[in-house]
Parts: C-alpha cells; sequence; structure tokens
C-alpha cells in the first residue's frame, strides 16, 4: 500500500521561501511520478510540478517556473518542493501524488494521494 506525508508547509511573508516535503512508503516503483498540487477552498485542483523517481525528469507550471524546484531523494523516498519568491496567490492546500498518470496535469490519472499540507502567503 502506497503512502504519501506532505509537511513543510506553513504561514509565511510574500518574498519567503519554504520546502515542501513528500515522504512516500509502499510499494513505490521507479518508473512511478511524483507530482505536487495545489488547491483553494472552491476551486479545482491545480497541477504545480512532476518529477520522476528515475530517471528525474522535471516538469512545471507556468506560474511557477523561475521560482519553484521540484527534486527527489530515492534513498529517503522523498521529493521536495523548494519554493521561492511565494507570492498571496500561491496560497493553498499542497498535496503530493504519486503513480503512473498518462496525463500528469490531469489529477485523476494520479491513484495515490497525501493529506496535504497548508502554505499560506500574507501579502
Amino acid at each position: 500500500q502506497v503512502q504519501l506525508v506532505e509537511s513543510g508547509g506553513g504561514l509565511v511573508q510574500t518574498g519567503d521561501s519554504l520546502t515542501l516535503s513528500c515522504v512516500a512508503s509502499g510499494g513505490i516503483s521507479s518508473g512511478y511520478r511524483v507530482g505536487w498540487w495545489r488547491q483553494v477552498p472552491g476551486k479545482e485542483r491545480e497541477f504545480v510540478a512532476t518529477i520522476r523517481w528515475n530517471p528525474a525528469s522535471t516538469f512545471y507550471t507556468d506560474s511557477v517556473k523561475g521560482r519553484f524546484t521540484i527534486s527527489r531523494d530515492v534513498a529517503k523516498k522523498t521529493v521536495y518542493l523548494q519554493m521561492n519568491s511565494l507570492k498571496p496567490e500561491d496560497t493553498a492546500v499542497y498535496q503530493c501524488a504519486t503513480g503512473r498518470p498518462y496525463d500528469f496535469t490531469r489529477a485523476s490519472d494520479w491513484p495515490y494521494w497525501g493529506q496535504g499540507t497548508q502554505v499560506t502567503v500574507s501579502s
């Protein structure tokens, strides 16, 4: 059974940085991807970034390119999301997901999800 646990969220000010962690356990395949998603109440989940366990190919949504960096530590089964130059519009619950999505920008393609961690950016 695959389990994901996120941590690292918090309350920060505009321009600050934050690093989220997603620790995976269970039957993780090296061919899996891990994705970071975010959701604001009343809105649909938004794709943020993704990385493959091996090899480490990455993709980002346009709104975070140049500000966010996704990385992974295979030995620790942990994926990180380094978030710099945070903006109020980055405020959301951030969740990680894993699996072999056909379309990694489609939430329904990801079978395993964590509970999420809240990120709040004050102006």
